[in-house]
């Protein structure tokens, strides 16, 4: 029989929280979390535990394996756009785009204005669409699914924006090298993207009121997961988990690209590093994608094509790329996120690579915070550095 017994540490901690704190037992197990979990999504964990605390964490990937990278350089330029989005879903504009610009600038391409606006546009529409799906997430991991099931509709008017834009709910296929595959469908799409903009700018205080100002979700976050800024920096975090110890670092200010130098936002820091930190700069940067689209709807399109005037593009299976390499990155709502292409002179890329935020967040960044957690621990500290599966699979 286990030798039972509770630390005293742990006694006065829960004397602390008011919490009821049961024996725990001095055999270690192990425990797989994952990957049929709702928090884990496609993803596993393997928990070496010792009652209810972590001693270890290993995370096991590989069950969206699909070779993104190889099979992008065995397919023609503009098919890879079909391929590559999946490498995040919840954000699948982002891929596109970094891949697009990458592609633009080897070619030497100067996208056109309404091009660039049009994807400035569907960069924050993918980003406020991402934040509806995290906080869907999220509420249900602490057990909040009101804010959760709010969540899922409110992207569903994204949803709706964006196939009437694309064709497409969740996978778009829409920005391509050289501008977008078409055109806004019109005002009236216009006037739809800004309704929907000011009904979730509304929709925030009730947000605050029943998740982010919840009691339950400061008792399940505060001091959970705590990285300091060395440690961030080592591990090469980046986006709002590097934000929430301190470090203002947004590539729209730091490296700015298409119409963000000419965007008037600001860029939420705080210091503590823990899950509160991360939970409350993602909702302040819900709040600025929002004030940015607006700002975006009250420039308007500029008038002129959408896509460059090329005439090597009437084959687009036989289209070459001459020879060289670029890098292009954005700020996802994960990280930073990157694309490197190197070209041959085909009409194949002879190399792609992608530098996504998780294969660092969801891999040694998680091992490390999970060790000492508690198992309950384990969903709020995986929600809160927000990996994406796929990404580290890739």
């Amino acid at each position: 029989m286990a030798n039972l017994e509770v630390p005293k540490e742990l006694r006065e901690e829960a004397r602390k929280h008011d919490m009821y704190l049961t024996p725990i037992a001095k055999d270690t197990y192990e425990l797989f979390f994952g990957p049929q979990h709702m928090a884990t999504e496609n993803f596993s964990i393997i928990l070496k535990m010792d009652g209810n605390r972590i001693e270890k964490a290993i995370v096991n990937p590989g069950f969206l394996h699909r070779g993104f990278e190889k099979l992008a350089e065995q397919r023609p330029y503009f098919t890879n756009i079909a391929l590559l989005l999946r490498i995040c879903v919840p954000e699948s504009d982002v891929p596109e785009n970094i891949y697009s610009m990458a592609v633009d600038e080897i070619v030497g391409w100067e996208v056109p204005e309404r091009a660039i606006w049009i994807r400035t546009v569907v960069l924050e529409m993918a980003r406020v669409s991402a934040w509806m799906f995290w906080i869907m997430g999220f509420g249900n991991e602490i057990g909040l699914y009101t804010p959760g099931q709010w969540a899922a509709a409110y992207r569903e008017r994204f949803m709706r924006l964006f196939e009437e834009l694309t064709g497409g709910r969740v996978y778009h296929i829409y920005t391509v090298p050289g501008g977008v595959r078409r055109d806004i469908p019109g005002d009236k799409w216009l006037r739809q993207l800004r309704d929907t903009v000011e009904y979730i700018k509304s929709k925030l205080k009730d947000f605050d009121e029943i998740l982010f100002d919840n009691y339950i979700m400061f008792e399940r976050t505060e001091g959970v997961g705590v990285m300091d800024k060395k440690f961030a920096l080592k591990h090469a975090v980046t986006g709002p988990n590097l934000r929430a110890v301190g470090v203002p670092y947004d590539v729209r200010k730091d490296d700015p690209y298409y119409l963000y130098p000419e965007l008037d936002f600001e860029v939420p820091v705080l210091k503590e590093g823990d899950s509160l930190a991360r939970v409350l700069v993602r909702r302040y940067e819900l709040e600025q994608d929002l004030y940015i689209l607006e700002q975006l709807l009250d420039m308007g399109p500029p008038s002129g094509p959408y896509m460059v005037q090329d005439p090597k593009l009437k084959n687009l299976p036989r289209f070459k790329v001459p020879a060289g390499d670029a890098y292009a990155h954005v700020e996802s709502t994960k990280g930073d996120f990157g694309a490197y292409v190197v070209s041959d002179g085909s009409h194949k890329p002879y190399r792609v690579h992608v530098r996504g935020p998780s294969q660092s967040h969801g891999v040694t960044v998680l091992e490390e915070l999970l060790k000492g957690a508690r198992l309950a621990d384990v969903p709020v500290i995986l929600k809160t550095l927000d990996n994406c599966p796929p990404d580290i699979d890739r």
